[in-house]
């Protein structure tokens, strides 16, 4: 039996197949304000790759109702077990996605132990970056190396459309736009380590950085500064909550 793992998020669905217990495709397709048309395109592609009519589905995230799944699950309980997928024994997670952040607590064994999550204000998510870098007029995608050798200016507001503001209020100061760049990852960094440490995580326990921007390895460095801890990521960790679905649907339908 071969399984998929499909989560359906606000700016990009992922999906991953699993076949004989392992990951054997994966895709990836911004959500482009059409969920059910990016599942439709993410699952014709998986369905390419296995050459098999015989799967079952697993979907979570936001659009995780909007097709006819053998299994729907919920993204944090998803995202523990993705995480302990490509970080056994992990404890701590932080999921930064395009509208929302999650810091999850585990018990080393992809259980949740608790959770807390920010989806009504896009300030620490990786839309709040992608407007910014926008204003400075910069892709998401050069982050690293537009902040490679910068120095960072601080930002004030959290807030979307003051900060936006604020940084071209920094511009017209003359203020080098790397370095902007970068005072906007300390101010996440510093927004996100608050969330976190409602968990009351241990001292220097490592942590899982999944999601979209956990691509960044600056703002990694950041992110692990601000938290106290080191921050681990993983090539597939924006399929995170994808894997996980795969791997509750392999235990429950299997």
């Amino acid at each position: 039996m071969d399984y998929i793992g499909l989560d359906s998020g606000s700016t990009t669905t992922k999906g991953v197949l699993f076949a004989d217990g392992q990951l054997r495709a994966k895709y990836l397709v911004p959500t482009a304000g059409n969920p059910k048309g990016a599942i439709e395109t993410v699952l014709t592609h998986l369905k390419a790759d296995t050459g098999n009519t015989d799967y079952q589905l697993i979907t979570t995230g936001y659009g995780r109702k909007l097709v006819a799944a053998d299994l729907v699950i919920t993204e944090i309980t998803c995202h523990g077990k993705g995480a302990e997928y490509l970080h056994p024994g992990v404890q701590y997670v932080i999921d930064i996605g395009g509208q929302d952040c999650k810091t999850i607590s585990l018990n080393g064994q992809g259980n949740v132990l608790d959770f807390n999550m920010n989806d009504r204000c896009a300030a620490g998510t990786g839309r709040f970056v992608e407007v910014m870098m926008g204003t400075l007029g910069e892709q998401i995608q050069v982050l690293d190396n537009f902040v490679a050798d910068a120095t960072p200016v601080k930002i004030n507001s959290m807030c979307t459309v003051f900060a936006e503001s604020e940084v071209i209020s920094l511009i017209s100061k003359g203020e080098a736009r790397e370095d902007i760049a970068l005072g906007t990852l300390e101010a996440i960094a510093k927004r996100i380590s608050g969330q976190y440490a409602k968990l009351r995580p241990k001292h220097g326990e490592p942590v899982l950085f999944t999601g979209g921007l956990s691509q960044s390895q600056a703002f990694s460095k950041v992110l692990s500064e601000h938290v106290g801890a080191p921050v681990d990521t993983n090539p597939l960790s924006q399929f995170a909550g994808a894997i996980g679905a795969a791997q509750i649907g392999m235990k429950k339908l299997g």
